[in-house]
């Protein structure tokens, strides 16, 4: 008697409209897309707009133009963050209901004298026990029972959240959700079961581990992958100073995107049309080529 059928596989591209689409961003896409063909699964794009200061203006078109032009293939609709924030503030209240959340007046000049651990400043709960006054974030609690997981590819992973980053903000004083309670609750409501992205996000991960059981949500399997340097050794991105890729011109950077990712390219390969490049890619994706890598150059 067959026993039931494996939960279906769903991976995403979730990249911030802050600039066009960088070399690093397009690793991402690239693994995340294939981990998904590879496993006959979908792959979803989410734009990640709740970040109004950080974003710039009609960049969330250069990203999907770019896609396409790769030759990605997107299943169902694109999806933009900022149209959950309902669903994102019920999400505040819940924990705020349950005591599992409190509002925190404290500024950054405040926190300045805190004590700095691995993951920067562990808040001290100065407001645990209250405090008064309407311009506030919300704070997440925390202990001190250890979190754990093991990433597809760079290994086991424990933090103990209360020693080494203390309280975390979900809802920031200016009235915006943060970053790890939208990620949470939107991989959930879309039923993510590999969240594929860069090791840069990997200490992230145990503070949204956090927030997944506090909220009743199960936890996907995660695949943090190298991320792309520039010559100073420092991380694409467009603070500091990565550049767009070709949307011209878009065989060469993909290929030279699957070498950065460590598969076996080969020489013919560089004259194959896209559907070939794809096709060849799928069907020999190997992930654990980058077992252990925390860094690739910039092509």
């Amino acid at each position: 008697m067959n026993g039931p059928s494996p939960d279906p596989y769903i991976g995403r591209f979730a990249p911030s409209p802050s600039g066009p689409l960088h070399f690093g961003s397009l690793l991402a896409a690239v693994a995340s897309y294939l981990q998904a063909r590879a496993h006959n699964g979908r792959w979803l794009v989410r734009i990640e707009d709740i970040d109004p200061p950080r974003e710039q203006a009609g960049a969330d078109r250069l990203i999907l133009d770019a896609l396409e032009a790769y030759g990605f293939e997107w299943d169902g609709p694109i999806s933009y963050q900022s149209d959950s924030a309902a669903l994102h503030q019920a999400a505040v209240d819940e924990l705020l209901q349950r005591k599992l959340a409190y509002p925190c007046q404290c500024s950054r000049r405040m926190l300045a004298d805190a004590p700095v651990g691995p993951l920067g400043a562990i808040y001290p709960g100065t407001c645990r026990s209250g405090c008064s006054g309407n311009d506030v974030a919300i704070r997440v609690r925390t202990d001190d029972k250890p979190i754990e997981f093991k990433d597809g590819l760079q290994g086991s992973l424990m933090q103990r959240l209360a020693t080494e980053s203390g309280d975390f903000v979900v809802k920031r004083r200016d009235g915006l959700i943060a970053y790890h309670l939208a990620v949470v609750a939107d991989d959930h409501w879309q039923g993510i079961s590999e969240v594929v992205r860069g090791v840069d996000l990997l200490d992230s991960t145990p503070r949204q581990i956090h927030l997944q059981r506090l909220l009743g949500f199960p936890t996907p399997d995660y695949l943090h992958i190298p991320v792309a340097i520039n010559q100073d050794g420092k991380k694409l991105s467009k603070l500091t100073g990565a550049s767009g890729i070709s949307v011209n011109a878009p065989r060469p950077v993909l290929v030279t995107a699957l070498a950065a990712l460590r598969q076996a390219v080969s020489p013919e390969l560089h004259t194959c049309a896209l559907s070939e490049i794809w096709d060849w890619a799928t069907t020999r994706w190997d992930p654990a080529r980058l077992t252990g890598l925390r860094e690739v150059p910039n092509a």
